[in-house]
């Protein structure tokens, strides 16, 4: 038997984010002996603004790309949510690529990793709403990263970014057990 899949999908596609650097660093702490993780970066599948005739809980895609969204996230035992806070939400196409679906969604447990100058609080508290619309089986593992201006260049990238994201590295193996216990 394969061991369980984990998705971490990275809800901002602007070209200047930070988020795949996130992404790398959160994989590689998250994936154990028994726990696969991969990086769904929304950027690279590039869905479309909602155009599918019929409503995503009827299941009825007709559109190839939705098809084949509908397909990779079925691949997937669990996710993580990982997002920058925009004006205090979370970025439109993370919402889009939620509600593209939603059978698939259904069940599947879901943790939130939001990151911003204040960690991100308001932006997951407001997609813990969708979440619960959604019927996520919701972790109360979520972790909140706080970015520090020294952390980054005049890029906005990060200078070290092991360095600047171990202090979550504990978070992250509580978020990793969390998903062991509730897959197994």
């Amino acid at each position: 038997m394969s061991n369980p899949k984990i998705g971490i999908i990275v809800g901002s596609t602007r070209p200047s984010r930070i988020g795949p650097s996130i992404a790398d660093w959160l994989q590689k702490h998250l994936k154990t002996p028994d726990l696969d993780v991969d990086v769904i970066d929304l950027a690279q599948i590039n869905l479309p603004l909602l155009d599918e005739i019929a409503m995503p809980s009827d299941h009825h895609y007709e559109l190839e790309h939705t098809q084949q969204w509908s397909q990779l996230i079925q691949g997937y035992q669990g996710f993580v949510l990982l997002f920058p806070q925009y004006n205090w939400g979370y970025p439109a196409p993370l919402k889009n690529a939620l509600d593209c679906l939603y059978d698939e969604w259904r069940g599947k447990p879901v943790s939130m990793v939001s990151y911003g100058g204040h960690g991100g609080f308001q932006a997951a508290l407001a997609l813990s709403l969708v979440l619960r619309g959604l019927k996520f089986n919701r972790l109360s593992t979520n972790i909140e990263i706080s970015l520090k201006a020294s952390d980054l260049d005049h890029t906005g990238h990060f200078k070290y970014a092991n360095q600047s994201l171990a202090p979550y590295e504990f978070d992250v193996q509580q978020l990793s057990a969390a998903f062991s216990h509730v897959l197994s």
